[in-house]
């Protein structure tokens, strides 16, 4: 979504079809995806962990939670992203809120993707293990 609307905009804002929306929320996940170096990092351990889901031959349940952890990471590191542009487009002069809003935010990321390493780490480190150990 952009800007918010002028009081002249707010009756079509109201209107936004559901294909917009969605057109909307994808175009700021292109922005995030190519605007974030940290996304590179998420991308990266989302590859490793999903070829080793594979390799792992995780049952559907076992699926389930990677994914879920994935999209926690992902989505935690886009309203970071967010609130990192924000914070830029309110003032571009060191302001301790804004520091500590960009601070609690990056912290909302590393809490997620301890989270999703740790429930990685339960899910995927035993069955390869056995792999390993049958070799």
């Amino acid at each position: 979504m952009s800007l918010p609307p002028d009081d002249d905009d707010l009756e079509d804002f109201r209107r936004r079809t559901w294909p917009r929306k969605f057109a909307d929320a994808l175009r700021g996940i292109k922005i995030a995806v190519r605007g974030e170096a940290s996304y590179f990092v998420h991308i990266l351990a989302t590859a490793i962990v999903v070829i080793a889901g594979v390799i792992s031959k995780l049952s559907p349940t076992r699926w389930a939670v990677i994914v879920l952890c994935i999209a926690t990471v992902l989505a935690a590191e886009s309203l970071n992203t967010a609130i990192e542009r924000l914070g830029r487009a309110i003032t571009r002069k060191h302001d301790p809120q804004v520091r500590d809003a960009l601070d609690i935010a990056s912290g909302a990321v590393l809490l997620a993707a301890i989270g999703a390493a740790v429930a990685g780490a339960i899910i995927l480190l035993p069955p390869l293990i056995a792999m390993l150990e049958k070799r």
